[in-house]
Parts: C-alpha cells; structure tokens; sequence
C-alpha cells in the first residue's frame, strides 16, 4: 500500500506517495529527493515551464523501470490544476495538456513520478508560434559530447555572423542543445528551414565530423545536428529538467566561456552535472538560461552561403 504525506505547497496541501521509494538505484536517490529537487530549482525552472504546454515522461518505478509518454493531462488532477487545449492533428481532437505554472503544479506531476520536463517551443497562447529555434546536437559513438562542443562553436560562429545570440545547455543525456531565442512573431516552418539549411551548411563544411540526416547508418562517430525539433508537435527537455539516467544528472545551461575551457582541457566529465552540482551554480550564477526568456531576435533571412561538396 502506498504511504502517503501530506505537504503544504504554495498554500495548498497535495498529497505525496512513497518518498523513500529509490528511483536511482545506483546512487539510491529517492522520490522524495526527485520531488526536493524540484522544489528547490523552481525559482528558476517554473519560468521557462511557464504557459508551455507539458508532456509528462513517467517512471514510476525509477529510472530502471518501463516509463511511458503522456501527452493528455491526467483527468484525476486536482481542480486548480491548470492544462492547455492544443489541436492535435494525429488524434484529430483537442488535447488538454499539463501547464506547470507554479510550485504545487510542479510538486504534483514530480509526484507522479514524472521525472523529465518536456516542454512545447511554443506557449498556449500561440502554440503555432516557437519563442526560440533549437538545434540538438546528438553524438554518434564513439564521438561524444566534446564533439558536440567543436559543433556548438561551428553552429555560433554562423549565427553570430548573422547577428544572432545563441545560449547552451547540456541535454543532461550526452549531448548538447543550442537555442536562439526569438520571442518575435515566427513560424515553425521557418525556424525548422533555416535550422536544416544551417545543418546541411556544416554537413558540407565538415562531413567527417557533422550530419544533419538522421539515418542511424550515417551517424557513427559523427554529430547529428537534429533539426527537426523546430516542430509544433515536438517537445524537447526543458532547462533544469532532470534526466533518467544512472545518476540524476540535469539539463543544464552552461556559458561559452565553459565550454571553451573544456574543450581545451578534453575533460567531457565537466559537463556533466547532478542535481545538487546544479543547485550550486544556480547559487552562484543564476539562470545562465533566463535571457533565452526575454531577448527579442528576428530570424534571420539570408539564407547561408552555399559551399561546394
């Protein structure tokens, strides 16, 4: 039988089930645990949840248990819960899905055991409308996440001639993501052709190192810039998510300073960081992400410049 607590959250008392369960059996870390962390990182993380639709990632039998997606918002969730229409063109129907808006909302769905946050690029009010392009940059072994650094530098360089900001965050996995913010009136289908034509550009450029199709055949020892997360239907981690793993390692923002150190050291285990390694620099350094919130860029037009195969 579940054992049960009660918390008082932000002015509402929820109901909580087995918080000496381990959900990392390697490092015997606990739902109880899972759910801290999440209260602890909500300064920063509940704004870049914030009117973004929520698909729930499940594991409620930790992370070496069967997990399962759920797009629908749970019709047991409590009368203040707040979710979002969207129009789902697969199922031909509207889909409510969860908004996790403030701190007894992300308590709620940790307690569910929804481990990883994956958000839409886009908010409720617009949901056809990304506020940033992304580009998620994904080893093929034996390449490995000092190879997605060289990517990243390739991928900013193009963009900084472009005169666009763009910020990183390790996916918590073995990759990296870069995203641009854009908080401008764009569309998916821009966002994802210009991604794609950038991911094609360095493809070209450096064929031995770079792919932008994603064929597993073709991604051995090479980096897959992934596009296509650029999509309406997509969701992709959110910042300061955690991730099923062996350890409870986090999605995590990191400057380019760091990973100009890291590249020059060849230390990949730099950029890998746990919960508590996580709430330590969001002490020390903030939300490295927050400005991916609040810089309004155009996308740029000019496509790039074509170079020779």
């Amino acid at each position: 039988m579940a054992k049960q607590t009660e918390l008082l959250v932000g002015g509402r008392r929820l109901s909580v089930s087995n918080l000496d369960k381990v959900f990392y059996p390697k490092t015997g870390f606990t739902k109880g645990q899972v759910i801290d962390y999440y209260i602890r990182i909500a300064p920063v993380l509940l704004p870049h949840l914030k009117d973004r639709p929520l698909t729930l990632k499940r594991y409620p039998n930790g992370v070496e248990g069967e997990f399962f997606y759920e797009k629908r918002c749970p019709t047991f969730r409590p009368s203040w819960f707040k979710t979002a229409s969207i129009w789902s063109e697969g199922n031909q129907e509207n889909i409510n899905f969860c908004l996790i808006n403030d701190l007894p909302s992300l308590v709620w769905v940790a307690n569910l055991a929804d481990l990883e946050m994956h958000t839409f690029l886009s908010k409720k009010q617009d949901p056809y409308r990304p506020t940033m392009m992304v580009f998620d940059l994904d080893p093929g072994p034996p390449a490995n996440i000092l190879d997605c650094v060289q990517v990243a530098f390739w991928l900013k360089e193009i963009l900084d001639d472009m005169d666009v900001q763009s910020f990183a965050k390790t996916t918590g996995s073995k990759g990296l993501q870069l995203y641009v913010p854009l908080n401008t009136r764009v569309t998916f289908d821009e966002t994802k052709r210009l991604a794609r034509s950038l991911a094609e550009q360095l493809t070209r450029e450096h064929p031995k190192e770079v792919v932008y199709d994603m064929k597993k055949a073709l991604r051995k020892g090479k980096v897959l810039i992934d596009w296509s997360q650029n999509d309406e239907h997509k969701t992709t981690v959110c910042a300061y998510s955690l991730r099923a793993k062996e350890r409870p390692t986090v999605s995590t923002p990191v400057t380019w300073q760091e990973l100009q150190k890291v590249s020059k050291s060849g230390k990949a285990d730099q950029l890998v960081f746990d919960s508590e390694a996580v709430l330590r620099r969001v002490q020390k350094l903030g939300d490295l992400f927050e400005q991916v919130l609040t810089i309004k860029q155009k996308l740029p037009q000019r496509e790039p410049v074509e170079v020779a195969a």
